[in-house]
């Protein structure tokens, strides 16, 4: 039976067998005191609250977070929203699923993009940027990482090679725009723009399914990436055989520390060089433009011109195409 994926699943549908990933799961309690799984599904198109009633801590457990189920059940509109109601479940063999089902993956080609991103970084012509740069692209495990991680849980280029095209695009923004300004370094700019989510390759988990690693939880991509610039820098000073000099240091891991720009969005430091408001910028840029075309071409109701509110967005966004309408 060919498989239904979120994104095309309607209220009042019903399914004798379907899998789904488990992105979440938690164990409730009624207010009349009987126990409920409150649960996330998900496939590449997208995500769905699950309810399970009258459940035990047996279904629970029986339910692998990060693992897969068999469900049989139906879909209903709770609130304007798609929620599905599971009334039986199974146990899924791992080897019978197609992992391509459940994560969604750009849809570009990886090599491509990384051609042209090792083509971009060629063009850096400070020598202890590039020894350092070096050091980074000669691991191959974290190339392959970087090639295939995504860029963020559910915000932006949420998806298999969302990092790569993610870091890509802001390349080629910086190439733009930051020759436009004398007194900004377009080397320190594009250097800062391939390193500031690198820490992501660790933070994130991308296997069967996307989660935070524990040293991702405990650290946080900015503060892996920051340490890492630290030991590239150590072997670039042995491989060139002098001392790296520590402001060009420091100022790769202000840019990194910085590319948030907000406490609250986990800088914990405020961009203080134009190089870091620059890739800060540049890095919001594309992140927020991707975060639109998703909105848009993900709404579920095509009847209304307006999507739904979008948290990240804090807005909620005008879909049609006005040049395209005037047509």
């Amino acid at each position: 039976m060919a498989r239904c994926f979120i994104e095309n699943t309607e209220p009042g549908q019903r399914t004798d067998s379907q899998t789904f990933l488990i992105a979440s799961k938690d164990l409730r309690t009624t207010t009349q005191g009987s126990l409920y799984i409150h649960c996330i599904l998900a496939d590449r198109t997208g995500q769905m609250v699950a309810r399970v009633w009258s459940a035990t801590e047996e279904m629970f457990h029986a339910m692998p977070t990060g693992g897969f189920i068999n469900v049989k059940g139906r879909a209903e509109s709770y609130k304007g929203n798609l929620q599905f109601i599971i009334e039986a479940i199974r146990p899924v063999d791992i080897k019978t699923v197609d992992l391509s089902d459940f994560l969604p993956s750009t849809d570009r080609d990886i090599e491509e993009m990384w051609s042209r991103t090792q083509a971009i970084l060629g063009e850096i012509s400070d020598p202890y940027l590039t020894a350092l740069l070096a050091e980074f692209l000669k691991d191959d495990d974290r190339v392959r990482d970087m090639k295939n991680a995504p860029a963020a849980m559910t915000m932006h280029h949420a998806y298999l090679g969302g990092l790569l095209e993610h870091t890509l695009n802001v390349l080629e923004l910086a190439r733009v725009v930051v020759p436009r300004y004398a007194n900004v370094s377009l080397d320190l700019v594009l250097a800062g723009i391939f390193l500031h989510d690198l820490g992501k390759t660790a933070e994130l988990g991308f296997t069967t399914h996307f989660h935070y690693s524990e040293q991702g939880q405990l650290l946080g991509h900015i503060s892996i990436c920051v340490s890492w610039i630290e030991q590239m820098a150590v072997r670039a000073a042995d491989a060139m055989g002098k001392p790296f000099p520590d402001r060009i240091k420091w100022a790769l891991q202000h840019i990194v520390l910085s590319h948030h720009a907000r406490p609250e969005f986990g800088s914990p430091k405020l961009p203080a060089i134009p190089e870091a408001f620059a890739v800060h910028y540049l890095d919001n840029l594309d992140a927020k433009l991707n975060m639109c075309q998703n909105a848009v071409e993900s709404d579920r109701d095509p009847a209304n011109v307006w999507t739904s509110f979008h948290r990240g967005l804090e807005t909620k966004l005008f879909k049609p195409n006005v040049l395209a309408s005037e047509d």
